[in-house]
């Protein structure tokens, strides 16, 4: 009786440490992007269904996502949670409260502050702060966000590595790209890391990031569905729009503001121009 008693106590100790080892090696797991290209044969680049390693925030695709623009390169994006993200964050610019995410690139002082409100709970580096790539992969409420890094002119025309990131932002189902302050045209690696694109913000400054004719070609290689451009330093937004086909819709809002869901997305690629751009 005694033994039979002691086996079955064993048996339950046994299933609960399974149990346990099973649930700490899923949080070990590396969430894994909804968004991201797998290249089966670059440059020929296809997108993949994935089951995720791990559990990600639930996404609907009738949730809606609200993106500001601030100024210059900084957009507010507020999902559905309640997580608000401010790209290219330096604090000059009005975003409300303190947002719960700042996003940052190092190019010039007007993308990124050093001392950033101490409310701000997850301010992120574009550049290394080692000597390694810098290296997003996080869940925060129902946001997932991650990197891909690009390089960036410094002293004397020599190009710095990994100086900028294209930060992605994976809420409500939908796949928001920011390119940062991007200083070349991106590779077929590239392209496969950052994956789909449903909502790319843009820089069209003519020369300061690149040219309208490369940064074009950029924009029609991910050929999202809703354009949105930024940090636009002296030639007027004509510029950039006419390097696009009709394959292009075009719009100027009445508004600083626009809210996306998957639902939403217009099925031409807009290039939609928020107020103060």
């Amino acid at each position: 009786m005694l033994r039979s008693i002691a086996f079955v106590f064993a048996a339950i100790t046994l299933l609960h440490l399974v149990a346990a080892g099973s649930v700490q090696a899923q949080e070990a797991r590396p969430p894994v992007s909804q968004c991201q290209a797998i290249a089966q044969t670059i440059p020929n680049v296809t997108f993949a269904s994935f089951s995720p390693n791990a559990v990600l925030p639930v996404q609907s695709s009738a949730e809606e996502v609200s993106i500001t623009y601030a100024g210059h390169s900084t957009f507010v994006i507020e999902t559905p949670g309640g997580i608000s993200i401010a790209t290219d964050f330096n604090g000059w610019y009005g975003t409300g409260t303190p947002p719960t995410v700042a996003t940052m690139n190092k190019a010039h002082s007007s993308h990124y502050t050093l001392t950033p409100d101490p409310a701000i709970k997850h301010v992120l580096h574009g550049w290394s702060d080692d000597a390694n790539p810098a290296d997003h992969d996080l869940i925060i409420g129902d946001a997932y966000i991650r990197n891909v890094t690009t390089d960036i002119r410094s002293g004397y025309g020599a190009m710095e590595p990994n100086g900028n990131s294209i930060f992605i932002f994976e809420v409500a189902g939908l796949c928001i790209g920011h390119l940062g302050h991007l200083h070349h045209e991106l590779t077929d690696s590239h392209y496969a890391e950052i994956g789909r694109l449903d909502v790319l913000m843009v820089p069209v400054d003519g020369g300061l990031t690149m040219g309208a004719d490369s940064m074009s070609r950029v924009v029609t290689r991910l050929r999202s569905a809703l354009i949105l451009p930024m940090h636009r330093r002296g030639p007027p937004i004509d510029s950039f729009l006419q390097m696009f086909d009709d394959s292009f819709d075009r719009s100027f809002a009445e508004a600083s503001n626009v809210t996306v869901s998957l639902r939403s997305l217009p099925k031409k690629p807009l290039i939609h121009i928020l107020k103060g751009v």
